[in-house]
């Protein structure tokens, strides 16, 4: 097990560490001089970090690809108000030295509370071909077990093992929370449309070692994916209406909202409006949340610029001097608890401290 985490950086500033990381993007640059560089990001369970190697680069060049394990040992500094690591050696690392729970975050919640939460909300619908259709999904094992472990996103919201699960239930309690203010609202086709909407993550995304777009994924997307797949169940069911098979592939199709966010039609019918401002609500929620995580040690109350917000942030427990609300998300895995990565029965305790500063001239 790792002894150092990214989430321990703070205590570690100014220093030489000496770790393992995934590295999820890898680049070679020129300096100024000509010479290359690698400016890599690297990451563990608790985040990722930039790294930068400017010495004795060419042998490092080709000894090590994307989504490899390395050993690095470098000087952990704040550039710009963010952690970096300016690495002085590394070497990559076989998948045998590695425990892979330490490199992918994972929810701290309970996935089978979770499943069993989302299978009581589809055991009250009214509609049996929406809940037919639903049943159909859930009780295929590998979509299930998929659906299960998947992040919702590469890196915008809910970007950990079980994220999808997570995002989709919290999805799940605002439908039915607010479709209740609004009786036109056909709660069974909304909560369908929420199942669904994302569904196809499970192919366009890979999270075995790194979170990383497919090549399916890269090429489709996850719409496209999530209307094969609703094509594939629905065939499979005697009966089902085509007006509300139509209604289900818009709400794939637009949940988006915008033509420039990727949805090839807006939404044109109420549920599908809600659908796709619920989803949006949630998942800028919770890269506000992941945001204030990050700099939980900073002492400004305004966060840095959010790239996906288009803004920078104020944390209201820091500008009020309260005490921040806990909040159980995407905190990680402990080793001991999780075999592997996609272990998803418990929830986990939060990363413990490092005992003390990893070092040494030997990356080993």
């Amino acid at each position: 097990m790792k002894d150092f985490f990214l989430s321990d950086c703070p205590r570690f500033e100014n220093k030489v560490i000496t770790s393992s990381f995934v590295v999820t993007t890898k680049q070679v640059k020129p300096k100024k001089s000509g010479e290359p560089y690698l400016a890599l990001t690297l990451a563990d369970r608790c985040g990722q970090i930039e790294a930068k190697m400017w010495d004795n680069v060419e042998d490092a060049l080709d000894a090590f690809e994307q989504d490899d394990f390395l050993k690095v040992k470098g000087l952990l500094n704040k550039y710009k108000n963010r952690f970096q690591i300016t690495i002085h050696k590394l070497r990559r690392m076989a998948d045998s030295e590695v425990d892979f729970a330490d490199y992918l975050p994972k929810t701290t919640k309970n996935i089978d509370e979770l499943w069993l939460t989302l299978a009581e909300f589809i055991n009250s619908f009214q509609d049996e071909n929406l809940k037919a259709v639903v049943q159909a999904f859930m009780s295929d094992p590998e979509i299930a077990a998929a659906y299960r472990s998947a992040p919702a996103a590469k890196t915008l919201h809910h970007a950990y093992i079980g994220g999808l699960l997570d995002h989709v239930l919290s999805l799940f309690r605002s439908c039915d929370l607010v479709c209740r203010n609004y009786p036109q609202i056909d709660r069974d086709l909304l909560l369908t449309g929420a199942f669904l909407h994302d569904i196809g993550k499970i192919h366009e995304l890979a999270y075995t070692r790194s979170f990383s777009y497919t090549s399916r994924g890269q090429l489709l997307g996850h719409m496209i994916i999530e209307l094969e797949m609703l094509q594939a169940k629905i065939a499979a069911i005697p009966g089902f209406p085509d007006e509300l098979k139509t209604l289900l592939e818009h709400l794939i199709i637009s949940h988006h909202g915008h033509y420039e966010f990727g949805s090839p039609k807006l939404p044109m019918f109420p549920e599908a409006l809600m659908l796709h401002y619920l989803d949006d609500l949630d998942s800028k929620m919770e890269s506000m949340r992941a945001h204030f995580e990050r700099e939980a040690e900073t002492d400004s109350n305004w966060t840095s610029y959010n790239s996906s917000l288009g803004r920078v942030l104020l944390n209201t427990a820091k500008f009020l001097k309260k005490e921040p609300v806990k909040v159980a998300a995407a905190a990680v895995a402990s080793a001991a608890e999780s075999a592997a990565i996609l272990d998803t029965q418990t929830s986990v305790e939060p990363v413990a401290a490092a005992p003390s500063l990893p070092q040494g001239d030997k990356i080993i």
